[in-house]
């Protein structure tokens, strides 16, 4: 199966299991109201999750939902602080932008059009080359991340490695998270989770009442403190950790908590402290919540800002320093981001948690990717200092992007680097 085939059969099944969490009671939704106080569309009516799942939702009510997350679960502020990082123009232009893809020639008007784009941000060197936004949202406007959070939370990993409060990419997943003591995750580390290669089995099913997703939806849709993890105990182990690559995505849900275990506080607070705040992000963001006041969700449920998923780019693309000084180990922004490799030397077209490139331009550059279903992406690209972060409203989950997002992110760096000619 190519890596594009394997991301989508991941997404749908993902999907798949967000659709039973409509049978929440409302009384458990609860708006981060510091932030929704604020905000201009916090009146918007909106749709449930079901129908984002089944992809039953207009397009205007998509958008809608799309930027009023946090009106579907329970939901903490990543407060932002008084110094936003300044995104200034910069004098490279992707004007005349044309591309292939397939045969076909398209330009940006129809990338935007086509792929139901709602928000594009290109950077180079940190400077704004091109951003526009579409169907009502501007710089104001937070945004679904979907597992564009997968890759904030292995971040946040790194982060607390580096603080000393994680014992490095071997630390043991059980001496983080007592409830897993005793079961199949004893001896798996926390690299064998960012990989999702633990060896433990996990039937990702979700026409089977009985599968190990559905017992784990059962635990989510009863917003209970510790209940996915009462599922992740239960389970049996099929092979020796690291051998293995089996997507769990119980196993996303492990990270918070391995986190939630070193940090000992909320990941939103420790995100706003380490990176929020030093590193200039504008506006407050929200967390989906596993219960109310429990723990995020690791691998979904950010809602930002267009601009501050760029500058979360824009971070990863610096290695990770801010004032002089790392907040990630020596080394992490390019082990974390490229290709990893199990215990018997098989390659994985995925870091930890971050997807590498997909195309032939973006391999050569080592280009990497968040990646969210529905069309999100925070695209990074070292060998050229660009970033593109991107919000859309596709029709379906999956499926339904009629470019290939990479290959346009191709054509935007070419143009960035083109020499450009008086009458451009």
């Amino acid at each position: 199966m190519s890596h594009r085939g394997i991301h989508e059969r991941r997404c749908q099944c993902w999907t798949a299991g967000l659709a039973l969490l409509t049978a929440l009671p409302l009384v458990l939704v609860l708006s981060a109201t510091a932030v929704a106080n604020e905000y201009r569309h916090a009146e918007e009516p909106i749709g449930d999750v079901e129908a984002v799942y089944s992809g039953h939702l207009t397009p205007d009510m998509a958008v809608n939902t799309y930027r009023n997350i946090d009106r579907l679960f329970p939901s903490r502020v990543i407060e932002a602080g008084d110094s936003p990082r300044e995104l200034s123009a910069s004098e490279a232009s992707i004007d005349g932008l044309t591309f292939e893809v397939d045969g076909e020639q398209y330009d940006i008007y129809d990338y935007l059009a086509l792929n139901n784009v709602t928000g594009l941000v290109v950077l180079k060197d940190g400077e704004v080359v091109y951003e526009t936004y579409q169907r009502g949202n501007d710089r104001d406007t937070r945004w679904m991340s979907m597992s564009i959070a997968k890759s904030i939370s292995s971040t946040l990993a790194g982060m607390a490695i580096k603080d000393g409060l994680i014992d490095g990419l071997d630390a043991q997943v059980v001496d983080y998270v007592p409830a897993l003591k005793g079961s199949a995750y004893d001896g798996v580390s926390l690299r064998d989770i960012l990989m999702m290669s633990s060896g433990v089995a996990w039937n990702e099913t979700y026409t089977d009442v009985n599968s190990d997703r559905r017992d784990l939806l059962r635990a989510q849709i009863a917003q209970q403190p510790d209940g996915a993890m009462d599922v992740m105990a239960n389970l049996e182990r099929a092979a020796e950790p690291g051998s293995v690559n089996n997507y769990s995505t119980g196993e996303t849900q492990i990270l918070a908590e391995v986190i939630h275990g070193a940090i000992d506080r909320p990941l939103s607070e420790y995100l706003s402290e380490k990176l929020w705040q030093p590193w200039g992000m504008e506006n407050d963001a929200t967390w989906w919540l596993e219960s109310p006041d429990g723990v995020e969700i690791g691998g979904s449920g950010i809602s930002a800002t267009l601009r501050d998923y760029a500058r979360f780019g824009q971070f990863m693309l610096e290695g990770g320093v801010i004032d002089g000084e790392s907040l990630l180990p020596d080394g992490w922004t390019e082990e974390a981001t490229q290709p990893t490799t199990l215990s018997d030397g098989e390659a994985l077209e995925y870091g930890y948690m971050w997807w590498t490139g997909w195309t032939a331009p973006s391999r050569e550059d080592q280009a990497y990717s968040a990646v969210g279903i529905q069309g999100q992406y925070v695209y990074v690209n070292p060998a050229h200092d660009i970033v593109i972060a991107q919000n859309a409203a596709e029709p379906k989950p999956v499926g339904k992007e009629v470019i290939d997002p990479m290959a346009f992110f191709d054509a935007v760096v070419e143009r960035i680097e083109a020499p450009q000619t008086a009458s451009e």
